[in-house]
């Protein structure tokens, strides 16, 4: 597919480092440019996801034919469990670890405001209004799929196989080429005001643990997976590897789509089940942000000498679980969705949340990180479910 020289994890690791030492350097001009030139791409981003998800999502779910209904059920059912998993993973895990991590002296910073706001403006933006909402292209894209395989439809199909290729095309030529100029606009201006240092310091230790369980809950997703269709897991999660560093850059579910893609396929999965399980995953499967809004909700609870029920928690998580499926798959969608179940669940105040705004925008990407790369884990599953063996694409063959 690229014949570029430099593969896209590459230009993205590269263009964080370079933004984060960028930020050091630049004035406060070069910063503004760039994010003016983050605005319109991010607008044009937003504008086009819901295209994308369409796109994407119609053709797969009408080319699974009548077992569509069923992939879906499978598909939705499988991302719920995994993330209602994540959400109990996390509180099981920090009532052990909490207690040690979390001292007196860190109850003093309960008190840090939105980074987002600190961050550097643009010159001037360009509103981009989406045509529809990603929810809403979600449902008009099970109705059309499903619609289309169960009356035979042949005119809608070509149209939809049609529109598909332009989506493919908007990806390859818009979307991706500009990813790593995104991403290094972004860091730039998170270490240019040095809002990226300041909030990691204070929940450096609650950040390393969410981290560290994150990789055990990527080993639980894929070693399942790997039980499922009978593969290894660590084969499978290496291959998923330039998903989790693009959402990295990205922080956001839908814009990593096209690389979960296309490294889903290189795992094996049959390209139907991929177009359909991927698009639709990143949208509802927030494994990753469950466990970060948990865990951070849980400290914030812990450094106010707090400690919830298990029944609140559970409640909490079941909750979350359906929020995070209806959260938009884009950078802090899922903290925002969030915000009304920690406010009813588990009272959170004002303060409080914007606590957890702050912590979470700071590391957004690796939630979004281990969202994408368990979406893969998903495909693989649900790949074995509709009756499919692993085919792997050789890594040197062109698609």
């Amino acid at each position: 597919m690229h014949h570029k020289s430099l593969g896209l994890l590459p230009r993205v690791i590269i263009a964080i480092i370079a933004g984060t030492a960028a930020g050091f350097l630049a004035p406060e001009i070069a910063v503004k440019i760039f994010a003016t030139i983050n605005g319109i791409f991010s607008n044009f981003l937003s504008f086009c996801i819901p295209l994308v998800i369409m796109g994407l999502t119609i053709s797969g779910i009408a080319d699974l034919g009548t077992g569509a209904g069923k992939l879906l059920l499978v598909t939705a059912g499988l991302a719920y469990i995994s993330t209602v998993f994540s959400g109990f993973l996390t509180y099981f895990s920090s009532g052990i670890v909490f207690p040690h991590i979390i001292s007196a002296a860190d109850k003093a910073v309960a008190s840090v405001d939105d980074p987002s706001k600190a961050l550097i403006g643009p010159i001037f933006t360009v509103g981009m209004p989406p045509v529809f909402d990603v929810t809403t292209a979600l449902i008009l894209a099970f109705i059309l799929g499903i619609g289309i395989s169960s009356i035979g439809g042949t005119t809608l199909k070509n149209g939809v196989e049609e529109f598909k290729k332009i989506t493919e095309k908007i990806i390859e030529n818009a979307l991706i080429p500009f990813l790593p100029l995104y991403v290094f606009g972004i860091f730039i201006n998170m270490s240019f005001t040095g809002e990226a240092f300041q909030v990691i310091s204070v929940f450096g230790k609650v950040i390393v643990f969410i981290l560290a369980l994150s990789v055990v809950l990527l080993l639980i997703q894929f070693i399942a997976a790997g039980v499922t269709a009978k593969a290894d897991p660590l084969k499978m999660l290496l291959t998923m590897l330039p998903a989790y560093f693009t959402a990295l850059g990205t922080s956001s579910s839908a814009a990593t789509i096209p690389v979960t893609l296309e490294q889903t396929k290189k795992m094996g999965v049959a390209e139907d089940i991929a177009d359909f399980c991927v698009p639709l995953c990143a949208t509802i499967h927030m494994a990753g942000s469950t466990m970060k809004i948990t865990g951070m909700a849980l400290a914030i609870l812990a450094l106010q000498g707090q400690v919830p029920s298990f029944s609140v928690i559970a409640g909490f998580i079941c909750m979350l679980g359906i929020t995070m499926v209806a959260a938009p798959a884009v950078p802090g969608g899922a903290v925002m969705a969030a915000l009304g179940v920690l406010k009813s669940a588990l009272g959170f105040t004002p303060e409080n949340l914007a606590l957890m705004i702050a912590v979470y925008v700071a590391i957004d990407s690796f939630g979004t990180a281990c969202n994408v790369t368990g979406d893969g884990a998903i495909s693989v599953m649900v790949n074995r479910i509709a009756g499919n063996k692993l085919t792997p694409v050789s890594e040197n063959s062109g698609e």
